[in-house]
């Protein structure tokens, strides 16, 4: 049998810089072998998002090589994972196993069908926190309870942060894992072929941003030389004013901490905002870890059993874009067409599913599983119970976006319509955002009228709330 090592099982942390599963494996004394395991079982929706696959896949391909350069191999499976590791983990004579924490409830489950086979056979296996800045119950109340109101869970955020990081953050110790790989045993090295995405089971697709860690600093440093204007054109989604980062940080090429760490150091108002939605995606990941029942059901009980219409047709004409609401059709389609959607259009076009259509949350949640780059469980779940009004300091159900109004404050001159209705470019900014409203006749090349009126349908949505 040859020499123990530590195994380390890389799913959303893919990138070198301040990765604190990497720092806690080095602490073993033993050789480090790296594995990711492509699973479509443990996200259904998610594994349907070709896109986000495709982005990942090319993302871990590269982690691959970075890690090489590190004498640090990536093994690259595919299957279920459970199966996977426990069998890796005998072959390559594995005395631990150190993976990130991740407050999905399915990986939450299979973590703990994990810990009882390796311990069944002798080996260790240590979850760490490393895809948040403070963790599970790192930020609670005097009381000893998670927070409900997003105003004081920032405020004890920003506490507890600065009295943790105080000191800076960790540095990994490449002088002490270039000591231990050298005893690295040769069948930990000899990688099986990378599997073809037909194999995992995805068609491969091109995506809007450059995968990899390497990008995602790039990006990083472009917004943060554009960050003290990012509370003035962050609402804009004709303008390029938000920071690009999601897709890279919900994967791990960025490290939540050094974002952290990077903003809070900059004095302007810009920054201040962003460390805000830093904020919010933790106060989503701690709803999670404190609530996993948020997956299937409203957070807030008396909402457990509201009477959608769920029309069907309606559904298909929202998620196609072709509602008459030049707005929504325009986030819509570009979201179908390259998994992209600014945050203030997400909230337009989940409210109208909601609050117009009256279509559960829960079918529009599923759908932006599929379609976003970006997509993680936390903040998608937060944010549609929010524009639904059934979560945790939601949006109040009778607060109803009207959507040419929001149309109208935040794309003025319809820039962003013009750009993904290519049949309406030719209107004015007086009538795009409400073609049926137009004084005269106009011709938009069969953009379709309005399949509801927003006044009714407000009406109706308000009256199906207070019923519940």
């Amino acid at each position: 049998m040859s020499a123990p090592i530590t195994l380390v099982w890389f799913r959303n942390d893919l990138r070198l810089e301040d990765n604190t599963v990497l720092q806690s494996a080095l602490t073993l004394g033993l050789p480090v072998v790296g594995v990711f395991v492509f699973d479509n079982a443990v996200e259904p929706h998610a594994a349907a998002n070709h896109r986000r696959q495709s982005f990942i896949y090319d993302s871990v391909l590269k982690f691959q090589t970075a890690l090489s350069q590190k004498n640090i191999p990536l093994w690259i499976l595919h299957g279920d994972t459970l199966r996977q590791l426990t069998e890796l983990a005998g072959k390559l004579n594995a005395a631990h196993l150190v993976s990130g924490e991740d407050y999905h409830p399915n990986i939450t489950a299979l973590g703990e069908r994990l810990w009882h086979a390796l311990n069944h056979s002798n080996r260790t296996y240590t979850r760490i926190s490393d895809h948040v800045v403070l963790p599970k119950a790192a930020v609670m109340t005097p009381q000893g309870r998670p927070y409900h109101a997003f105003s004081h869970y920032k405020k004890s955020w920003l506490q507890t942060y600065a009295q943790r990081y105080r000191n800076g953050q960790p540095r990994t110790d490449w002088h002490t894992l270039a000591e231990l790989q050298k005893r690295l045993p040769e069948t930990a090295t000899q990688l099986p072929p990378v599997p073809m995405p037909s194999e995992i089971g995805f068609q491969y697709c091109n995506y809007p941003l450059p995968a990899g860690e390497a990008a995602a600093q790039k990006q990083l440093d472009h917004f943060i030389g554009q960050i003290s204007s990012y509370h003035l054109t962050r609402d804009f989604p004709a303008k390029k004013g938000t920071s690009q980062l999601a897709a890279y940080l919900n994967q791990g090429m960025l490290s939540a901490r050094s974002l952290a760490h990077r903003v809070a150091s900059i004095s302007n108002e810009g920054a201040e905002k962003w460390l805000e939605e830093l904020i919010w995606r933790e106060f989503y990941q701690q709803i999670l870890y404190h609530n996993p029942d948020v997956v299937h059901q409203s957070f807030r009980p008396e909402y457990h059993h509201l009477h959608w219409e769920n029309r069907e047709d309606w559904f298909e004409r929202w998620k196609n874009g072709e509602t008459g609401y030049p707005i929504v059709d325009a986030a819509m389609r570009q979201l179908k067409a390259c998994g992209m959607m600014h945050n203030r259009l997400r909230m337009i076009t989940a409210g109208f599913l909601v609050k117009d259509l009256l279509i559960d949350w829960r079918l529009g949640e599923a759908w932006f599983a599929e379609q976003l780059l970006d997509y993680d469980l936390a903040a998608n779940n937060g944010n549609w119970q929010w524009s639904a009004g059934t979560g945790c300091d939601a949006q109040p159900y009778f607060r109803i976006f009207n959507p040419v109004l929001q149309s109208q404050k935040f794309d003025p001159d319809g820039l962003y319509i013009r750009r993904h209705l290519p049949e309406l470019a030719h209107l004015g900014k007086d009538v795009i955002h409400a073609p049926w409203l137009a004084k005269d006749s106009i011709d938009t090349h069969g953009y379709p009228a309005p399949m509801v009126d927003h006044r009714t349908q407000r009406e109706k949505a308000l009256a199906m709330f207070k019923l519940s």
